[in-house]
């Protein structure tokens, strides 16, 4: 199975409501900051969970999270040391990873050869090995593994992939997308260091690009790109991630993903525009809205679960699938693949060339 049926994800919250206090998956939660707070947030109004530990570096920022738990009427062992963590906490059923870009290779390693289920966060890792190494071990592992483009469980954007995935509106010729905002936050210094965060395809482009690469349902053959830093020059000081590029990919049946990403858009100005362009007329995935191809009439596409939350409808989706044993939507197979997209983009960038994925995969 590549993908949850739309029954098994409407049916996760309900599911989750009715298990008791025995039945929830115990986890534990690595790195706390602000994307580990913010999934530790809609972990704990999943009644299929039951968080039993959390560990961060900085001990304010674990004994932050072990107070949000404890708030919720349950009580989180708390850790400044992973390794330490998966020794010590017994029981454990799974761990949900929200470290910095560069750690993610050894922490998820580490889980998965303890035999327990993984909901990490993306990329996979910051090179091809490195996503191999953690591809291979995921292969190997007696737990589930799930990577977090939630982008996939957001209701609007997967009831638009239905209706692309299913034929609806013909044969998909090109996708088209922009990410145009402003400058990364300046308080997590590692989003700067393109060595810690593989630069900003890898780390935020990657998203809309994974959307992309599931609507044609393959790898691109080849990427072009280019880009730099024009505004954001040293800024902050050391800085040696872009702040713009654009990339094309070209796929063997034809199709093509033309994609721009950008941090010095004025508010309100582009924004993000997620939109597959396919025989039979336009597909808007961040509206679900089509609009037929000769006809200025657009259509509101079904969409179950309106206005859920993306990050929670993964997570819900993550205890389920660990609970029935079911390959997750995005597994370890599409996450390898979307990391070596952006790789592919940040290589052609970099060297100013043509990229082949036989080259990304050889």
């Amino acid at each position: 199975m590549t993908e949850l049926t739309r029954r098994s994800i409407l049916a996760a919250p309900a599911l989750l409501r009715a298990q008791s206090r025995e039945e929830r998956l115990r986890v534990a939660v690595i790195g706390t900051g602000n994307r580990g707070a913010f999934l530790l947030g809609h972990l704990l109004e999943l009644s299929g969970a039951q968080v039993v530990a959390v560990c961060d570096i900085l001990p304010d920022r674990a004994d932050r999270a072990a107070t949000m738990v404890a708030k919720k009427g349950g009580q989180a062992r708390t850790f400044t040391d992973y390794r330490r963590l998966l020794d010590e906490v017994k029981d454990l059923d799974a761990v949900v990873q929200a470290t910095p870009d560069f750690t993610h290779r050894e922490v998820d390693i580490a889980v998965l050869e303890r035999g327990l289920h993984l909901y990490a966060e993306k990329p996979l890792a910051l090179t091809v090995e490195d996503c191999r190494a953690v591809r291979d071990a995921a292969r190997r592992a007696k737990g589930i593994m799930q990577v977090g483009f939630q982008l996939r469980h957001d209701p609007a954007r997967a009831a638009a992939m239905r209706w692309i995935r299913d034929g609806k509106a013909g044969r998909v010729l090109q996708c088209h997308g922009m990410r145009h905002g402003g400058d990364l936050p300046r308080d997590i210094p590692w989003y700067f260091d393109k060595t810690k965060c593989g630069d900003i395809v890898v780390d935020q482009g990657i998203h809309i690009l994974d959307l992309f690469r599931w609507a044609i349902g393959r790898p691109p053959a080849r990427c072009y790109g280019e880009g730099g830093t024009a505004l954001f020059v040293d800024d902050p000081p050391g800085r040696t991630v872009m702040d713009h590029y654009s990339a094309i990919f070209e796929f063997d049946g034809g199709e093509q993903i033309n994609f721009s990403h950008h941090y010095f858009d004025p508010p309100g100005f582009t924004g993000i525009q997620e939109r597959v362009f396919l025989s039979g007329g336009a597909v808007d995935l961040i509206r679900a809205e089509f609009q037929p191809r000769t006809s200025r009439e657009r259509m509101k596409l079904e969409v179950p679960d309106a206005g859920q939350d993306a990050t929670r409808m993964s997570l819900a989706a993550f205890l389920e699938n660990v609970r029935h044993n079911r390959r997750p939507l995005n597994d370890v197979e599409s996450a390898y693949e979307a990391t070596l997209v952006a790789l592919m983009a940040t290589r052609a960038i970099y060297e100013k060339r043509i990229v082949t994925w036989a080259e990304m995969e050889a």
